[in-house]
């Protein structure tokens, strides 16, 4: 016994089913709570040079750092060139002088 097929379903491709969306916890954390990070002469260096080659690429920055994650070059690019954390930096000095 063969089954009757329905003309149409030969034409039709095959649907996509929909892909489940995987739980994706982002944690948001806030600029205040940030300690500002110390990097010597030489890190600080390397990270200017690799930034203005490869931008704002930094895992790849990180990868030439050892011991620092990308996380990290990232929060002390933002908290040296940012105007918001000019205020910060000016007070962190202040108090590292006064020690």
């Amino acid at each position: 016994m063969e089954e009757e097929q329905d003309p149409d379903s030969m034409n039709r491709l095959p649907t996509k089913q929909p892909k489940e969306k995987s739980a994706i916890i982002f944690e948001e954390v806030s600029s205040m709570e940030w300690e500002f990070i110390q990097m010597n002469d030489q890190e600080e260096d390397l990270i200017k040079r690799m930034y203005r080659l490869v931008g704002d690429r930094w895992d790849l920055i990180a990868g030439r750092i050892p011991g620092r994650t990308a996380e990290e070059i990232e929060r002390f690019w933002m908290m040296q060139n940012s105007p918001y954390f000019e205020e910060k930096r000016k007070e962190s000095i202040a108090s590292t002088l006064k020690s």
